[in-house]
């Protein structure tokens, strides 16, 4: 019995039909029309290279934008110093590198027979799902955004977060799901964005802490300001970390009467540490002031805490 024989001519597929991808289409266009499995392989390795590095150039150049520029005079450099453009550039960088990752599986599973067209629909399909069963997931990506784009707090400010728990300290990072605030424990806390209920800024960077130190009777004003300013840079040098800005000493000033006159001293300071000033800081001018006026109290060197703009002087003027 004769059994017929395959054509000796009709070549096998490697993967699958050359026509059937759009590797195959460019290999056959540009090479020729052989389409052995090494060379279809390698054509796989190079369009995974291909991508890597594609990725690669977009977040140096995104870095390139975001820090090195900064170093030159440049037409964006007004632009690329704002931290909203830094998390927005961020942001953008991530999702165009999920896509060319994702387009590149796509490519990569059609040389195995997966078809392109179906391999994106279904992806759309299993996104929606996915969508549905994790919005938590939407939600945090949403509020993220809209803490983004309605100024709701930028990279570098000093927020107080209510939510499920109160967060304080200072903007790290605004992400798709977490907003990473680093504390005055120099801890970093990771915020879920949907957690986020109320933001309370702190416009100038810190608390507004002015220690008001009242002139001893037949006292040199002069001294006391001395006294003050030196007590001020002092505990400035030894609690940076709190203290975020060198100390003010603002002018002698009066009040209405002529009854008393003071030196008011401005602090900024990290939002609940208060305590710094109106204990170390106020204990140490007022013993200070003791060799002057044996009754000079804590008393006379009331804290207070509010917004007011005072002159800045380091060294007072008599």
């Amino acid at each position: 019995m004769n059994f017929p024989l395959a054509a000796a001519d009709t070549p096998v597929p490697a993967i699958v039909d050359m026509k059937d991808s759009l590797i195959g289409r460019l290999y056959g266009h540009y090479i020729g029309n052989d389409s052995s499995t090494g060379m279809r392989i390698l054509l796989i390795v190079v369009l995974a290279a291909v991508a890597h590095v594609t990725v690669m150039l977009i977040r140096r150049l995104s870095e390139w934008l975001i820090f090195r520029s900064h170093a030159k005079e440049n037409p964006f450099g007004f632009v690329t110093e704002k931290p909203k453009f830094i998390t927005v550039t961020r942001l953008i960088v991530s999702g165009v590198t999920f896509g060319i990752y994702f387009f590149a599986l796509g490519l990569f599973l059609q040389e195995f027979g997966v078809n392109l067209t179906a391999y994106l629909a279904s992806a759309s399909i299993i996104g929606l799902a996915i969508s549905f069963g994790s919005q938590g997931l939407i939600q945090d990506i949403v509020i993220g955004l809209t803490l983004i784009f309605w100024d709701a707090m930028d990279v570098g400010d000093m927020v107080e977060i209510a939510g499920t728990a109160v967060v304080l300290g200072r903007v790290e990072e605004i992400g798709m799901r977490f907003t990473k605030i680093r504390n005055v424990f120099n801890q970093e806390v990771f915020v879920p964005n949907r957690t986020i209920a109320n933001v309370s800024r702190f416009p100038h960077g810190g608390v507004d802490a002015y220690a008001d130190i009242q002139i001893p009777a037949g006292a040199d004003p002069q001294k006391v300001g001395e006294i003050a300013a030196s007590a001020a840079r002092g505990i400035w040098a030894q609690f940076d970390a709190i203290i975020l800005g060198e100390p003010v000493v603002g002018q002698l000033e009066t009040v209405p009467g002529g009854s008393w006159s003071f030196f008011r001293v401005h602090f900024r300071i990290w939002p609940g540490q208060g305590s710094l000033i109106e204990t170390t800081f106020r204990q140490q001018v007022t013993r200070s002031l003791k060799a002057i006026d044996p009754t000079y109290a804590d008393w006379q060197v009331p804290v207070t805490y509010r917004a007011t703009t005072v002159k800045k002087h380091l060294a007072p003027e008599i």
